[in-house]
């Protein structure tokens, strides 16, 4: 039997699967929405997977990360889990060894990652506003009545793109309306708007960080050509675009999976689990905390948020 790993993303938006053999090649990979529901995401996710993995295979690690990355963990009794920055450090590093700087853009976060020698030197992440990422692209899509994935498109054809203010995502949508009611044509409001999302980002995310390349871009959002042409501009050197850049996540906790491999083997039978959260107030003193008990087939397999720790 050949032995593979699992790695998984777990967005707020979208949710992120890859299988690598121990070579770290992919041999097999999807990308879905969340939904608003992490744990029948993956379910969904695990099920489109085994389709393309013969009977060959074992799987002898499973790695979650994203921001459900420990409720996916528990449920799936992951080997490892890890933050967003590590996985998709190790992810990029796997590849593109002398990189020196991520530009990572996803649904509802942001975050920039500085390398050097293969190691993470510094690191930032957007902060409560989601101006500039993937659903503020797909609602400004949405009022300008195209596709999303037409956006980049549009971009490109664009001679004089408009000054969209998208420092926040308020005034961005007055700004679009705006510039649409007095006849700006809709390519430059699309270029517009794939410019701004560069310089929020750049302005925001990456203030005061020294942008070095090898310059790796990733996330949903790095497969928007408009995005990618403006960082090319304004940083005036070359952006890498892998062909597996928004899966980059996944691709770097299954890597993790692999190398702390603890000899266990997993099953991918996950349509029988039942795993369900309840949330419950404790009031045994003045903390009055809201504690979240997760059970995985009736039994309870951990609980969040006591301050004493008690729980």
């Amino acid at each position: 039997m050949k032995e593979c790993y699992l790695g998984i993303d777990i967005g707020s938006i979208s949710t992120k699967g890859v299988i690598i053999d121990e070579n770290n090649n992919i041999i097999t990979s999807s990308y879905i929405w969340t939904e608003g529901n992490p744990v029948n995401a993956v379910k969904k996710l695990i099920n489109i997977l085994k389709k393309d993995l013969s009977s060959e295979y074992i799987i002898k690690g499973i790695g979650t990360t994203g921001s459900a990355r420990k409720l996916i963990g528990l449920m799936l009794k992951a080997n490892i889990v890890k933050n967003e920055i590590t996985a998709h450090a190790v992810g990029t590093l796997t590849f593109y060894k002398d990189a020196r700087t991520i530009l990572e853009i996803g649904g509802q976060d942001s975050k920039i990652i500085l390398l050097k020698n293969g190691i993470i030197t510094n690191y930032a992440m957007n902060t409560l506003c989601a101006a500039g990422t993937g659903s503020f692209l797909s609602s400004q899509a949405k009022r300008l009545g195209i596709e999303v994935k037409d956006f980049g498109k549009y971009a490109l054809k664009s001679k004089n793109p408009v000054k969209i203010a998208a420092r926040c995502t308020v005034f961005a949508e007055s700004d679009l309306v705006h510039k649409a009611q007095i006849g700006y044509k809709k390519e430059d409001i699309i270029a517009g708007l794939c410019k701004s999302v560069v310089l929020n980002y750049l302005n925001n995310v990456g203030k005061g960080k020294k942008i070095e390349g090898p310059v790796i871009f990733q996330g949903g959002v790095s497969k928007n050509e408009g995005v990618v042409k403006y960082f090319k501009e304004i940083l005036n050197q070359d952006i890498i675009v892998d062909p597996n850049s928004h899966l980059m996540g996944a691709i770097g906790i299954a890597v993790l999976a692999r190398k702390n491999k603890n000899g266990n083997t997993y099953s991918l039978k996950v349509d029988d689990i039942k795993f369900d959260t309840k949330p419950s107030e404790c009031n045994l003193c003045s903390n009055n905390c809201e504690l979240l008990r997760i059970y995985r087939n009736g039994t309870l397999v951990d609980s969040w948020g006591s301050k004493c720790g008690r729980y």
